[in-house]
């Protein structure tokens, strides 16, 4: 499975739409991600329309609703202003699904440490991150993106502002992180993933 770049990000106050790397650079892989509940694919976004891939992990994951965003500053309303709110940490009481049809994005997310890490976004990735995790989204220097945005049921678009630890869906996520493992298991009729999730009581 094709592996996605991130990696812990460095204090500066410079541009956040640059990489922000640690020097030397601290990178973040694929399982370390996955123990903090964030989920990757790969997938080919030129048949998006068709793929039968993306079609089965939305049957998997019941992501019913689906909608395309461009971030362009010629065709998105209120561009400037919807940077800076994207750009605010944050969290969200459901899943937040994201495949990048065109162009390049960052999301940050934090670790069990409190600490950013940043994932570099594009085309053909698609990342789920889980609900009660802070994050952030910014456009890389090219400021521009196109993203499938992908819901269970009715999409919900309600952002909670850092500090927002009085949500129970933070206070589980916080909780189920700490002790949780995560696992990617190849089904034995296919050539997909699935997600298993193992608890370990601490004693």
């Amino acid at each position: 499975m094709t592996s996605i770049e991130a990696w812990f990000m460095d204090d500066s106050d410079e541009d956040h739409r640059m990489p922000h790397k640690l020097n030397p650079n601290e990178p973040v892989s694929l399982k370390e991600l996955e123990n903090i509940g964030v989920f990757y694919w790969k997938l080919d976004a030129d048949i998006y329309e068709t793929d039968p891939a993306l079609e089965k992990i939305r049957k998997d994951r019941g992501y019913s609703y689906s909608d395309i965003i461009t971030i362009d500053k010629d065709k998105l309303p209120n561009y400037e202003d919807k940077l800076k709110m994207f750009f605010e940490e944050h969290l969200h009481l459901d899943d937040e699904i994201r495949y990048i049809l065109d162009g390049r994005a960052y999301f940050d997310v934090r670790d069990r440490e409190d600490r950013w890490i940043r994932i570099a976004m594009t085309k053909g990735d698609l990342i789920t991150l889980p609900a009660g995790i802070y994050h952030r989204f910014t456009l890389t220097e090219t400021n521009y993106t196109q993203a499938m945005r992908l819901f269970v049921g009715e999409p919900v678009w309600k952002a909670y502002n850092r500090p927002a630890d009085e949500f129970d869906i933070r206070q589980k996520y916080a909780t189920d992180s700490s002790r949780a493992c995560f696992f990617w298991v190849e089904r034995d009729d296919s050539s997909s993933y699935m997600v298993v999730r193992l608890k370990r009581t601490l004693s």
